[in-house]
């Protein structure tokens, strides 16, 4: 059973994807696990606007009220062996405490995996972790060589750089939020130099003054949850209150908008694509 979508793209990824039980309302990669029993629902209304979202996301926890809700009874019926959750963020999954608390109203001993990765590296470990619960710890190291393989490659590559453009992130918009936690260092290992972001830090609102000062040679919006579609109607908005023109991204034609929710919010396999997708995007 996976607590939050990285883990179920990590179980995807292993080969395990038939011995998933249960996922969460958010899991949606790959696609097939569309079919499997969804134990978690949100409080929020992700249709609202990202003002909305982001006001009603701050009273919540201001009130410490849960953000998402377990489906006990389900959850009982499906008897997983293994719960793979997280600590890192409440607003991005199920928090901790309120899985310690499901567990504890749960029949039988399942085992509980907490993951928590603030870098690339740790994302990698967050494998080994999952194979060796699981009992595939050699399909895990070797899915992990791969991965690591792939980013080696684009180390490579963007160590030949000489010229590295500077780069603003933003994974929201309203009100705009840097990139942080393992997004920098994905900006820097595919040869770019981050404006505002937080290495290995979460993420955090920044002022509108700051992009301007900042003012990037290229501008990415890649938004927590949304894909690249939502993305667009959101960055509408966000030119209304900003001097959106007169930035330099804008005057290079270097404003990319991605798929936040497949490649960049979620830190799992999916991470190293993101990265590529980053060192294509910097060096074109």
């Amino acid at each position: 059973m996976t607590l939050l979508p990285s883990a179920t793209e990590i179980v995807c990824g292993l080969g395990l994807r038939d011995r998933l039980v249960g996922v969460t309302h958010e899991c949606d990669f790959p696609s097939d696990v569309a079919s499997l029993p969804r134990v978690t629902t949100s409080a929020i209304d992700i249709s609202a606007s990202s003002r909305e979202i982001d006001t009603a996301v701050r009273d919540h926890l201001q009130q410490n009220n849960s953000l998402y809700s377990i489906d006990v009874g389900l959850l009982a019926k499906l008897e997983p062996d293994l719960l793979v959750t997280q600590a890192l963020c409440d607003v991005c999954a199920v928090s901790q405490n309120d899985v310690l608390d499901v567990l504890a109203k749960l029949p039988g001993d399942p085992q509980l995996i907490n993951l928590e990765p603030m870098t690339l590296d740790d994302v990698f470990e967050t494998i080994s972790r999952v194979g060796a619960s699981a009992g595939c710890a050699k399909v895990a190291e070797n899915y992990k060589a791969e991965l690591k393989a792939r980013v080696v490659r684009v180390l490579r590559a963007s160590g030949e750089i000489r010229n590295k453009p500077r780069v603003g992130f933003l994974e929201w918009l309203d009100p705009p939020f840097n990139a942080g936690h393992w997004t920098p260092e994905l900006i820097e290992f595919a040869g770019g130099i981050d404006c505002f972001g937080n290495k290995y830090k979460p993420s955090t609102t920044i002022a509108l003054e700051t992009i301007t000062y900042a003012d990037p040679d290229v501008l990415i919006i890649a938004l927590c949850g949304f894909d690249e579609e939502r993305a667009r109607i959101e960055l509408d908005t966000f030119k209304q209150q900003i001097d959106f023109d007169s930035l330099q991204a804008v005057k290079n034609g270097r404003v990319y908008v991605l798929d936040g929710n497949s490649y960049f919010s979620r830190p799992g396999p999916r991470l190293v694509d993101a990265l590529e997708l980053l060192f294509e995007l910097l060096h074109q």
